[in-house]
């Protein structure tokens, strides 16, 4: 019985050996007989990643013009790089005649995409929004922008987020989708600022007098350029003045300078005003406080002295009144 066992066992050993050896002699042959496609699959995927390295360096340099911010242009470089190696690694598999290991790949890689699609929603939809706002180049580092109630030079634009530095030296970090999806004001996209004052001359004043002096005086500071003029027009009589505006152009692309030549032009037109005794009036008011002299004592002794009240006499009850009368009858008798 024991001999049976043994024997069985013995050859059960022998048959999985048997199919070990043939397998790893099969496995060789087909190695043997492959391997000028793995040799050439090797220098194929070799070759497409050393050439990686120059695509990589191509597009980033390429991208230059484009785009101006290097995150951006280092992601998108880096994005063609893998892309170029993967294709290198599906033409490898084709060689080595691996199409059922190809498409278990691609299968793999579609599924992981999407779950990290979904994963990643708010983040790949701010990144994709960082690359759209370089390629279309409406924003760059140093221009001023007003957008999402904030105002500021924009001093860094990276994958998901925009830094604009406002006037208080703040740092305000805006993702880059809401910058997509809102309007925004970006003074760097001109480079000439329409300035406006406002302002109101008594009513005294000649009116067309007015409108040479103010325009000659703002057009002696910022002389228009291209057909254009500076602006005048009156708009209502105000409560203590005729009230008018001026309209006129400054070279500038941030508001910060807009600014500064509105307060220049203040002073021109004031100075010009004065100049030519030209009045800018402002509210007055007047304070009417009526005489007391009459309703108020005189503090040195002519006022009369308060009179006294005169003291109530208690009234008395009837059997008060009887006692008395009473008392008196007999001090007559």
């Amino acid at each position: 019985m024991d001999d049976k066992l043994s024997d069985q066992f013995q050859n059960q050993m022998t048959s999985s050996w048997d199919k070990i050896i043939n397998k790893l002699a099969g496995w060789i042959d087909s190695v043997i007989l492959n391997l000028p496609n793995l040799i050439l699959a090797i220098l194929i995927f070799s070759l497409v990643y050393w050439l990686s390295t120059y695509v990589k360096s191509w597009i980033n340099k390429l991208l230059r013009r484009a785009i101006k911010e290097a995150s951006i242009r280092g992601l998108i470089s880096n994005m063609s790089s893998i892309i170029f190696i993967s294709l290198g690694l599906i033409l490898a598999l084709n060689v080595l005649n691996l199409n059922d290991v190809l498409t278990s790949i691609l299968a793999g890689a579609g599924v992981a995409g999407l779950a990290v699609g979904l994963a990643l929603q708010g983040t790949l939809a701010n990144t994709f929004s960082g690359i759209f706002l370089a390629i279309r180049d409406v924003l760059n580092v140093g221009d001023w922008v007003e957008t999402n109630g904030f105002s500021g030079v924009i001093i860094e634009i990276d994958l998901r987020n925009t830094k604009v530095k406002e006037a208080d030296n703040n740092i305000v970090v805006i993702p880059n989708q809401m910058i997509l999806d809102n309007p925004f004001k970006n003074y760097g996209l001109t480079t000439k600022i329409r300035s406006t004052i406002k302002c109101g001359v008594a009513y005294g004043s000649d009116l067309e007098s007015v409108q040479t002096i103010a325009k000659e005086a703002i057009a002696e500071l910022y002389p228009p350029q291209d057909g254009q003029e500076v602006e005048f027009h009156y708009l209502e009589f105000g409560g203590s003045s005729i009230d008018f505006q001026l309209r006129f152009w400054v070279n500038a692309t941030k508001k910060l300078t807009a600014l500064e030549a509105k307060s220049k032009a203040m002073m021109a037109l004031k100075k010009a005003f004065d100049e030519y005794g030209i009045d800018i009036p402002f509210p007055i008011r007047t304070l009417y406080i009526p005489k007391i002299e009459n309703k108020v004592p005189d503090l040195a002794g002519d006022q009369e002295a308060p009179k006294e009240k005169p003291k109530k006499i208690p009234t008395k009850k009837a059997s008060e009144k009887w006692l008395e009368k009473d008392i008196f009858n007999k001090e007559d008798a």
